[in-house]
């Protein structure tokens, strides 16, 4: 399969679960990755899977809220590979706690990882998306962000504001021929769900009419489609990958 052929991906939060997945698809199509996580050690990890897969791997760790951080990373990109044709905005935390318990630290440390690293990281190659004429830019954000939780208000919060950002830079990109799109998992079997015991999982296979948990691979499929050709169309659209929870 080559519908990613010679196009390089940059990946945040690829060092495990969704983005792992996302970074070998992604591989697997033909693209060249740029795999960034917080640790040299996870980014190096799946960077060597990447190249197994005899494609060329960057490995970079970047704290995505950290905004020079990311511009050097940006510049260091730019420089080698050279360019940059996939974008996806997938680094995310979670720090779940009732509203009137949350800190300060816990809201802030949600929303300035998964939602200003994402404006951090769109914005650094903004620039080099409109003077190529072309771009992916593909958002992971929740189901958790159209729905809500009890429990998750940083979390929701930084999920919505992510499907408000995405829609925003659809209309700001799109008649340079850029796509913005995000994904809405739903409950994923990744180390964020490996903490539920099998009566949180069994409640919340109930409210999934597959009756199942998702698996990151499927999410990595919806990024392939809308980093793909068949994805040239598609733009401004929230694409839920849930087994049907909140249809």
């Amino acid at each position: 399969m080559s519908s990613l052929a010679n196009q390089v991906a940059v990946v945040t939060g690829a060092g495990r679960g969704i983005g792992r997945a996302i970074a070998l698809r992604f591989a697997q199509a033909g693209a060249d990755v740029v795999c960034v996580s917080r640790t040299v050690e996870n980014s190096n990890r799946v960077a060597d899977e990447v190249r197994a897969l005899g494609r060329r791997a960057w490995a970079l760790a970047v704290d995505v809220s950290d905004a020079a951080a990311v511009q050097s990373a940006a510049e260091q990109i730019l420089a080698e590979p050279g360019r940059v044709d996939i974008l996806v905005n997938n680094a995310g935390v979670t720090r779940d706690g009732l509203l009137m318990r949350m800190s300060d630290a816990d809201w802030d440390a949600v929303l300035n990882t998964n939602l200003r690293g994402a404006f951090l990281f769109t914005k650094a190659f903004t620039r080099a998306f409109l003077k190529q004429r072309s771009g992916r830019i593909i958002n992971v954000a929740s189901v958790i962000g159209l729905i809500g939780n009890a429990g998750q208000s940083n979390y929701a919060a930084s999920k919505a504001g992510l499907i408000g950002f995405t829609k925003s830079v659809a209309k700001e990109l799109g008649s340079r021929g850029v796509t913005c799109n995000a994904i809405a998992p739903g409950f994923i079997e990744t180390d964020m769900t490996a903490v539920l015991n099998e009566v949180q999982k069994e409640a919340i296979t109930k409210q999934v009419p597959l009756g199942t948990l998702g698996r990151a691979e499927d999410i990595a499929e919806a990024a392939a489609y809308l980093a793909g050709p068949g994805g040239r169309y598609v733009t401004g659209q929230v694409l839920t990958v849930d087994g049907g929870m909140v249809m």
